[in-house]
């Protein structure tokens, strides 16, 4: 990763979740001085930013909708615009982008974009995802709709709001909800929007300063998750008439599991594998984070991240982040059952069965 690039926040969450609340507070703060947030609104009226107080220098707006399909282009055309901008001297100079997305938005094809435009990687690199929650409301949302699952499985930071209106209980229940659908994700709970920058900036997987106790910490958090698959039909009804259908399904697939190799893997068989994987099961492989021992440089290892049927180029770390030199692999899925990820390790990474350990649950 170039040192010259842009980081580059997705700040996202379902509708009512506080994005903007936190937004405006961020953008408010010192730190980020010389950050452009852009902003996607979803319907005929524009009206969100112009609920966020800053400059008109520091917004970019996208209004044709949730980020996907053709507005992606929009997306990559207003970073390209921003970057000339920048280089010209027209705008103030900006060392962050932050793109808050509509609250209906599924926040991976924003991730893909990032990572796959050529004109985009040139210029910027994805920072990490933050993800709002109502701590009122998110359960019910959780529990009706899949865009909001998917938000909260590719997020690194997970903010909870609203936390001074809800129960004792019912953020007992929303907290170990989160949990199940991402283990890994740093959780802060937060009061009008009100959030330290540092908790959200910086969220380390492309931080050569942060990476390497940030890949501990996912595996730890992962480790210490529960193994089997979370099926979440019955849990938000509170007593009421539920519907189990529509979303549901989607919602009780969403597991998350995390394996360990002992062996080193070969590089060509573990991107032959990958690539399988994402040809395969791409569409239901939410998030992917891996440290891998590689058979060829074993004192440096490799970080891997993928989202979907996209992975983000290797990053090799200059050396190991603790004395365990065993791969570990992270995954957030929907419906990809343990068992095939560890049969196709065995045959196209050519990873022997006996070298493979599940997390502990």
């Amino acid at each position: 990763m170039g040192a010259d690039q842009i980081p580059v926040t997705v700040l996202t969450g379902f509708l009512g979740s506080g994005k903007t609340t936190v937004l405006n507070h961020l953008l408010r703060q010192a730190e980020l001085n010389g950050v452009v947030a852009i902003i996607n609104e979803f319907g005929e009226v524009a009206l969100d930013h112009l609920l966020v107080e800053s400059s008109e220098d520091r917004l970019a707006l996208l209004d044709n909708g949730c980020i996907c399909c053709s507005v992606r282009e929009d997306l990559i055309e207003t970073l390209a615009d921003l970057a000339c901008r920048r280089a010209a001297g027209t705008i103030p100079p900006f060392h962050r982008v932050l793109i808050e997305t509509t609250g209906l938005a599924d926040p991976v094809p924003v991730l893909h974009t990032l990572m796959t435009a050529p004109d985009v990687v040139a210029r910027y690199r994805i920072d990490g995802v933050v993800a709002t929650v109502d701590a009122v409301n998110g359960a019910q949302s959780l529990h009706a709709h899949p865009e909001a699952i998917r938000q909260i499985a590719v997020a690194d930071r997970l903010l909870v709001t609203k936390t001074d209106l809800a129960s004792g209980d019912a953020l007992s229940r929303l907290e170990a909800r989160l949990a199940a659908i991402n283990p890994v994700a740093v959780r802060h709970h937060v009061r009008n929007g009100i959030v330290d920058p540092a908790r959200v900036l910086d969220a380390g997987l492309f931080d050569p300063a942060a990476r390497s106790a940030d890949v501990v910490r996912w595996f730890e958090a992962a480790s210490q998750a529960a193994n089997q698959p979370h099926h979440h039909a019955h849990h938000d009804c509170e007593g009421e008439q539920c519907d189990h259908h529509s979303h549901d399904a989607h919602n009780q697939e969403v597991s998350t599991y995390s394996l360990i190799i002992d062996e080193p893997i070969q590089r060509d068989a573990f991107a032959r594998w990958l690539d399988y994987v994402a040809a395969l099961k791409g569409e239901d492989l939410l998030r992917f984070k891996a440290i891998v021992n590689v058979a060829e440089q074993p004192d440096t290892p490799v970080v891997v991240h993928g989202v979907q049927h996209v992975f983000h180029p290797p990053i090799t770390l200059d050396g190991w982040p603790s004395g365990d030199r065993r791969s570990r692999l992270v995954f957030i899925v929907r419906g990809i059952p343990r068992q095939i990820i560890e049969t196709t390790l065995c045959k196209f990474a050519a990873v022997s069965h006996t070298a493979i350990q599940q997390s502990a649950a």
